[in-house]
């Protein structure tokens, strides 16, 4: 007999850093060299390699091996849009449905997004990954292809349901609980209406409100529970059918029941069924406050532009290239350069600056914010997904939908939580039907576990904290763009900072000149010529020199050319043969302070200094002081001259400064001393990846958005200090959350299951407990919004 064919696994993996033959010689030895792999072939032109392979090799142990050799398997990420989840249970359930696909190398849902993110070793099918959520029981597709969630709408839903469900559980409440509070109620009612017409009407009342509004935990918590993965639907779910069911029994089938248990339990049904409802509603709300911020940034882009030609056209036929016009006050529409006009705009709704920036014929002007009292003409450079305005958009919402290692916890606890809640409610009944005999007491005891054990405040704990405070902190112009950021940076103790373009705003400019009048403007003529960096300093001070001629250079030293009939030479001090004493003295005070020095002589004689320095930003000093009192240490690690270094430091209070470092040895101290690191996101961007957190400073509309692990949206190292500030307030507010999410559990589970009773404690009702369940929720949240309302390091 033949035997069968056996059939390989067979990967298709993305690679980065192949360039050669012998590169793809290199990975196809490695990847054989794995035990299981039967064959590898690499392509440097695609990039890919292909590799068939069995057990006991897999996709994580070709990646890791390929990384080790330098060319690391460039991951693919996509998202889908997932409905249903409510709990942590849930978030995990769509988490390990996603990783078993061969072709995932790790997945992340999100509870408070209602979103899934899938990182993949290879190309895959993102509908056959959404069929594999939907089979376990919760609504996916790709989120490119899922319609805009509206969170209003899924709002009005729940209240609609919770009102309707509150409307049916009242009079059944009444009718039951009454009696307790006031005594002379329940005789008066049972007088009135008589025992069993009034448990007639508990029924009908409490079956329409499980099989209304509550039918949503049976739905997804029956079959849940069928397939061994029960969540807090099928929590409630349980609970509310046993109390349901036991209740029906005592009315329609009272001989099943001992006397001594016959009692009815309809008004716990229906009063959790309108509390839970309530409780997500209120959740709903607060999560759609939660995630304002994204709906902000996009508010910010608005609906059409007008052109030269005073056409107005909508947004989505603007394209690069064109020229529009803008008027005081209206929004800008897109990226651009101004061609003309000029104007002041507030871009304080992307980087937090409260001041109006001047914009004139050359400047760049940010799709979203608000032109001033002038108009200009802008020229479109972006539109659409290549604005900085939806790169922030991007960014933000990525960070939102990331994962914390301290999330890591939690998803072991809540693995085993309902599984473990399940459990402890048949040992609860069991134990009080053991002790007492007494069914109605032991069902109260198990429902009441069930019930008031909540999932949903461990699985909203995180992601809560990270959706508000990413949020805020866009708003306040700091750019947290992988979400883990946030927890390393809140226990960085060491800031180390790039000085130029960071401390300093990384041009030079005139701080001072000493001598005749005509100093300045001659110089500035004779540097007309020049493209040294210290001559544009001394144009910018002078923009309107007179005319020169006969320029000429030398190399390392200066500049000569005839002004106004005079011969005038501006260098260094290794230009002139002799320097006058108080010149010298002047040159040398400057000089201690870093900065550079130009001398000035007029036919032969020298008469005039002009000292250039890049000047400090304004902030720089409260940067260093603010991150003092945080309790963080600032240094100083620069490739300027240590003179110029030593001055920036002692001017701004730094003890730690490293000058004159090459780019390798900037790196190299970065990697022995950790920490953070600031620097501009552009001539930085090794130090920034090799940081414990990259800061990339940026203005906002440059390529800096694209470096670091923070991005600080204008060029204001007091941002540091916020950022800072806002991530261990986001630490301590998740910290907050889960000693609330795990400690309501450890502390009412047993009261629930009436572990007080013999000791006279009290035995928590089923109603208490979905009151107790439902609030969980919304404090998690309404502690996670107080983030909004964080204020910047000033």
């Amino acid at each position: 007999m033949t035997a069968p064919a056996k059939f390989h696994e067979t990967a298709h993996l993305q690679l980065d850093g192949m360039s050669c033959a012998s590169c793809v010689a290199r990975v196809e030895r490695t990847l054989k060299a794995l035990p299981g792999v039967n064959s590898a072939s690499a392509n440097f032109g695609t990039g890919t390699a292909m590799v068939s392979f069995d057990a006991p090799a897999t996709r994580a142990q070709m990646a890791e091996a390929l990384g080790k050799i330098g060319y690391p398997v460039r991951p693919q990420v996509m998202e889908l849009s997932v409905e249903g989840m409510t709990c942590a249970s849930c978030t995990g359930r769509v988490e390990r449905v996603l990783r078993a696909d061969p072709a995932v190398a790790s997945a992340t849902a999100n509870l408070a997004l209602r979103r899934a993110q899938v990182t993949l070793w290879e190309p895959a099918d993102p509908a056959r990954l959404a069929s594999a959520v939907t089979r376990a029981g919760f609504a996916a597709q790709p989120l490119a292809e899922a319609k805009p969630a509206d969170p209003r709408a899924e709002e009005r839903r729940l209240w609609q349901k919770a009102v309707l469900a509150c409307l049916l559980a009242a009079p059944v409440f009444v009718a039951e609980m009454g009696g307790h509070l006031y005594p002379p109620f329940h005789h008066w009612i049972y007088g009135l209406i008589g025992q069993r017409p009034l448990w007639l009407m508990e029924f009908t009342l409490a079956t329409l409100a499980l099989a209304g509004p509550g039918q949503i935990f049976f739905r997804k918590g029956i079959p849940a529970l069928l397939r061994g993965a029960p969540d807090m639907n099928a929590l409630v779910a349980v609970g509310t059918l046993a109390a349901w069911v036991f209740s029906t029994l005592v009315l329609f089938a009272p001989n099943l029941i001992p006397e001594a248990s016959r009692a009815v339990y309809f008004e716990a049904a229906a009063v959790i069924v309108a509390l839970i409802l309530l409780g997500r509603a209120m959740e709903a709300r607060a999560r759609g406050q939660a995630g304002a911020a994204i709906a902000r940034l996009a508010g910010l882009q608005p609906r059409s532009a007008r052109l030269e030609d005073g056409q107005e056209i909508a947004l989505g036929a603007l394209m690069p290239g064109m020229r529009i016009v803008l008027r005081p006050g209206e929004r800008i529409p897109a990226d651009g350069r101004v061609v003309s006009g000029g104007s002041a705009v507030d871009e304080s709704m992307l980087t937090g600056e409260p001041l109006p920036v001047a914009k004139a014929m050359g400047d760049t002007v940010t799709g979203g914010t608000i032109n001033g009292t002038g108009a200009m003409v802008v020229e479109v450079s972006a539109v659409g997904a290549a604005t900085v305005l939806a790169r922030i958009t991007a960014l933000v919402a990525e960070a939102q939908g990331s994962k914390l290692p301290v999330q890591a916890l939690v998803d072991r606890v809540t693995l085993w939580f309902v599984p473990a809640v399940m459990a402890i409610a048949v040992l609860s009944v069991a134990a009080r039907l053991f002790a007492t005999g007494d069914i109605a007491h032991a069902l109260v005891a198990g429902v009441s576990v069930l019930i008031i054990a909540c999932p949903c405040a461990m699985g909203l704990a995180t992601p809560v904290s990270i959706l508000v405070g990413t949020g805020r902190a866009a708003e306040l112009g700091v750019l947290f763009r992988r979400g883990e950021a946030l927890q390393r940076l809140a226990s960085v103790k060491r800031i180390g900072f790039d000085k130029t373009g960071t401390l300093t705003e990384g041009h030079p400019a005139v701080t001072g000149h000493h001598g005749p009048d005509w100093v300045l403007p001659m110089a500035a003529a004779v540097e007309q010529g020049s493209e040294h960096p210290l001559a544009a300093a001394v144009l910018a001070a002078s923009p309107n020199p007179p005319a020169a001629t006969g320029f000429a250079a030398t190399p390392g030293m200066g500049a000569r050319a005839n002004v106004e009939g005079a011969e005038i030479a501006v260098g260094a001090a290794r230009m002139f043969e002799t320097i006058p004493d108080d010149l010298r003295l002047i040159a040398d005070k400057a000089a201690g302070q870093g900065e550079s020095v130009l001398f000035v002589a007029r036919d032969g004689t020298l008469q005039g200094v002009i000292t250039v320095a890049d000047r400090l930003r304004p902030t720089a000093a409260r940067a260093v002081a603010a991150l003092r009192e945080l309790g963080v240490t600032a240094a100083i690690l620069s490739g300027d001259t240590p003179r110029a270094a030593q001055a920036v430091a002692g001017r701004l209070g730094v003890d730690e400064v490293h000058a004159g470092l090459m780019p390798e040895e900037k790196l190299a101290l970065i990697r022995a001393s950790g920490g953070a690191f600031v620097g501009d996101g552009i001539n930085d961007a090794p130090a920034l990846a090799a940081a414990e957190v990259g800061i990339a400073m940026g203005t906002g509309t440059d390529i800096a958005i694209e470096a670091g692990d923070v991005v600080l949206m204008r060029g204001d190292p007091l941002a540091v200090a916020t950022a800072l500030r806002l991530s261990r307030a986001v630490l301590r507010n998740i910290g907050q959350n889960l000693a609330w999410a795990f400690g309501y559990n450890t502390l009412l589970i047993p009261v629930a299951a009436g572990l007080l009773v013999p000791f006279g404690g009290p035995q928590l009702s089923p109603m208490l407990a979905a009151g107790a369940m439902a609030l969980s929720s919304v404090m998690v949240l309404a502690n996670a919004l107080r983030l909004r309302f964080l204020r910047p390091v000033i």
